[in-house]
């Protein structure tokens, strides 16, 4: 398996079965999407900016019924953002309710984890979720090698740290949110949370079964750029 980080909190996961597009806004990835292809759309929360719908390929942009505008790259893809249990060109996908709140929506609204079975690894993109997981969470989500999270939310690092500890997961992919200043700030911090000296970026991580390694890691992947 193979992930391509293109910002904030969009993944692209690329396995044998199939490629999945993880929060592919156009607010990150531009009205084109930037070459971004995928057979799978998952979306884990509302569009953080709903009014961008102009610019280059707008018109032919497909709106969902959460306010969505997809790349035009990605608009016939399979399209998913509710909790369920999916099988979608031979990739298993289990997506879980969470909040990206701890009033469970009340304030920020609803927020979907969705767990991918690609090349026989289970990988799960967090989303924007805001608060622990509780036992029926950490249930539904199972038992995973990779965990991509987002930082600089609504969780601090040490909180961002405590729920990773949650998964008790072996690779650990950090997706930074904000501006350059912000998000490099709340890595740094998020580092030391998990016991992280110094970590390289990489532009991409490539992953099998055989190669997980035995003890948690932290993986930074260096930014695709914003469209």
């Amino acid at each position: 398996m193979e992930i391509t980080w293109f910002g904030e909190t969009c993944v692209r996961l690329r396995g044998r079965e199939g490629i999945v597009a993880a929060d592919a806004y156009r607010a990150v990835v531009g009205p084109t999407g930037r070459g971004l292809t995928a057979d799978i759309a998952t979306y884990s929360h509302a569009d953080p900016d709903p009014g961008r719908v102009t610019g280059r390929g707008a018109r032919a942009s497909r709106v969902d019924g959460t306010g969505i505008v997809r790349p035009t790259s990605i608009e016939n893809a399979f399209y998913l953002d509710a909790p369920g249990e999916y099988e979608v060109h031979e990739v298993l996908i289990n997506a879980v309710r969470t909040y990206r709140d701890e009033v469970k929506g009340a304030e920020r609204g609803l927020n979907t984890t969705f767990v991918y079975e690609l090349d026989g690894l289970h990988a799960a993109h967090l989303g924007d979720v805001g608060h622990l997981l509780n036992e029926e969470q950490l249930a539904e989500i199972g038992s995973v090698e990779l965990v991509c999270v987002t930082l600089g939310s609504s969780l601090n690092a040490a909180r961002t740290a405590e729920l990773v500890a949650q998964l008790d997961t072996r690779l650990v992919v950090p997706l930074p949110v904000g501006d350059e200043r912000t998000a490099a700030a709340e890595l740094e911090r998020f580092l030391r949370e998990m016991g992280v000296q110094q970590a390289q970026p990489v532009p991409k991580l490539s992953v099998s079964i055989s190669t997980v390694p035995q003890e948690t890691t932290v993986i930074v992947l260096e930014p695709r750029g914003r469209g």
